[in-house]
């Protein structure tokens, strides 16, 4: 049996910590009880803002930093005893697209500067944060951990390898590492600027600020859309109980659309005009429905309706992104 893993009284690394996961991740570890959290985020799609709350408690330490350095790294466990390490860095998705090498080598480097700290004893625990995208579109439905790793974009692939450096590691050394794999996660503070945005945020900017929604191809690809609370609830529950080299998907039981999406999106927030379309994007997966049975195995967790999420979540952006009258 697994001995359980404790994070009350625990110092705390986040890689990617002002981030849209990371900064929901580093609230809930303070609320958990952890003595400390030090962030180490370069800013590529965070924000100090989303730290805002978890300065108050005087038990976080921000380093506006890039975990792909070594050096940077170091100087943080120079500074701190570091008990445990939640890895959340990364670069967008759709940055692969943009500049590919540097999308894939972000998620090998920083997984590798952490294991080999690891390796040499700076920390005991590491929660490695995977994505959906490893598994490409889905040979068989629902997905599950024993899926086909299949990425089909530099940023998956990435992904990909890092995931298997966690479990070489492991293997090999017999580190305290484990891997979690949320599928699409939505929720406040996910990014709604640019090519980087995500599908939610930017389809409310765009029509909160008179601009047209889009959708890429016939709309028909689906995703498996969770809260990001949801997510983070089960990541701390999985931090207790998952085996050191395995891995476990955080997913919901539903699977959307896009083109339903962004329909239901517009008409929550009233826009009752064209929906714009534009061809598809290349290597875009086009299916993700997951399988959940191994997480309900290992945690009891509640989901947030993808209904009422989405509401709340709409409200929170039209309260920050609706221009001033």
């Amino acid at each position: 049996m697994t001995k359980l893993r404790e994070l009350s009284g625990k110092n705390v690394l986040v890689t990617g910590g002002a981030g849209f996961i990371g900064s929901h991740l580093v609230d809930r570890l303070l609320a958990e009880g952890a003595a400390h959290v030090a962030v180490i985020d370069n800013m590529f799609l965070g924000s100090e803002e989303n730290l805002l709350v978890a300065q108050t408690t005087g038990k976080l330490s921000f380093y506006k930093d890039d975990a792909e350095f070594a050096s940077s790294l170091d100087y943080i466990f120079n500074r701190h005893t570091i008990d445990i390490v939640f890895n959340c860095a990364t670069k967008a998705l759709n940055y692969s697209f943009l500049n590919p090498a540097n999308a894939f080598g972000t998620n090998v480097t920083v997984a590798l500067n952490l294991l080999e700290l690891q390796r040499r004893g700076a920390f005991k625990s590491l929660c490695h944060f995977s994505t959906s995208e490893v598994y490409g579109s889905a040979v068989y439905e629902p997905m599950d951990e024993k899926h086909p790793r299949n990425p089909t974009t530099t940023y998956a692939a990435g992904k990909a390898a890092a995931d298997l450096a966690v479990e070489s590691y492991v293997h090999m050394f017999g580190l305290d590492g484990f891997i979690v794999r949320p599928f699409n996660n939505y929720g406040p503070r996910q990014n709604h600027k640019g090519l980087l945005a995500g599908v939610i945020p930017i389809t409310a900017w765009r029509i909160l600020n008179n601009g047209m929604p889009e959708i890429h191809g016939d709309g028909q690809q689906s995703r498996d859309f969770i809260h990001v609370r949801d997510t983070v609830d089960a990541v701390v529950k999985l931090f207790r109980v998952l085996p050191a080299g395995e891995s476990v998907n955080i997913s919901t039981d539903n699977q959307v659309t896009i083109g339903d999406l962004v329909k239901r999106i517009a008409a929550i927030l009233g826009y009752q005009g064209e929906i714009f379309r534009k061809p598809a994007r290349a290597a875009d997966v086009l299916c993700h429905y997951a399988s959940n049975q191994k997480l309900h195995s290992l945690i009891d967790y509640s989901l947030t309706d993808f209904d009422t999420g989405l509401c709340e979540t709409l409200d929170w952006y039209a309260q920050r992104l609706r221009p001033a009258p």
